[in-house]
């Protein structure tokens, strides 16, 4: 498969180095600061951006990113919307690994071969979708791969061997590793369970894995290198963003700027 996140952890690999993967909402504070948000990432030597698709029932979701969501959808704001910000993202110039972080339902609505074909054209890489077990994920996988696109899929401590094996079958470009149970948010520890699920994802696949829910400073993700090949920041992240732009309907000239120093600071 020709695809921008296969051949950016290869990369890694052949460099000796862990991967960085910051998330943020779409659409908060608005589409255009997106985009700024996206580029920033880009020049912070992001391994893979993960730009969330706001959805009104984030069931998976903490606090944090629960309202990063609400934030953005108090604006009209669609699927194609995103699509399009992640289009103008690639006519600047910028190649660093985007995917759409979902959930299932409004990929469904927009149609599942029409969303791939768009996502194809502009620039989107894969798509991981929170809601979709792997079970009923064989139709879109295959509806993806017709376009060289990965679908990540999620393992948490709690599978049992057989589900972790039916999980990686489904899965391509990567593995996303849930450090505990439960919904996202950032914690001050990195899990013990996260070493373990690791491990026993190892035994299935030979994809990468990136681990995630929880990392939110620089010494959670060195240690994350330790055994796992990339890590995920959301919530901090978007805590930050929130942090920085309470009202986001006014946002101040050097928000941009103050999101990406923070982001560089995430890294070791």
């Amino acid at each position: 498969m020709n695809n921008r996140i296969i051949e950016k952890f290869s990369r890694l690999k052949s460099d000796g180095r862990g991967g960085f993967i910051p998330f943020i909402v779409a659409g908060d504070p608005d589409l255009q600061t997106t985009k700024s948000l996206i580029i920033e990432l880009c020049k912070a030597d992001a391994t893979v951006i993960e730009l969330g698709v706001p959805f009104s029932d984030p069931v998976a979701d903490g606090v944090t990113i629960q309202t990063s969501a609400e934030r953005a959808l108090r604006k009209p704001i669609a699927v194609r919307d995103i699509l399009e910000i992640v289009a103008d993202v690639r006519v600047e110039g910028f190649e660093t690994p985007i995917i759409l972080f979902s959930y299932f339902n409004p990929i469904l609505q927009f149609g599942l071969k029409e969303f791939a074909e768009k996502a194809k054209a502009t620039g989107v890489d894969g798509c991981l979708i929170t809601d979709l077990v792997p079970e009923e994920a064989e139709e879109f996988r295959a509806i993806l791969a017709e376009k060289e696109l990965c679908l990540i899929m999620l393992a948490a401590p709690t599978s049992s061997d057989e589900r972790l094996q039916k999980i990686c079958d489904k899965a391509s470009g990567f593995v996303y590793a849930v450090s505990r149970a439960g919904v996202t948010g950032a914690r001050t520890e990195t899990s013990s369970d996260a070493k373990v699920l690791v491990s026993r994802i190892r035994k299935f696949t030979g994809l990468p894995i990136a681990l995630g829910f929880g990392i939110s400073n620089a010494s959670q993700v060195e240690e994350t290198w330790k055994f796992a090949d990339a890590a995920v920041v959301g919530s901090a992240i978007v805590a930050e963003m929130i942090k920085s732009s309470p009202n986001p309907d006014s946002v101040e000239e050097d928000f941009v700027e103050k999101i990406g120093d923070f982001v560089k600071k995430l890294l070791p």
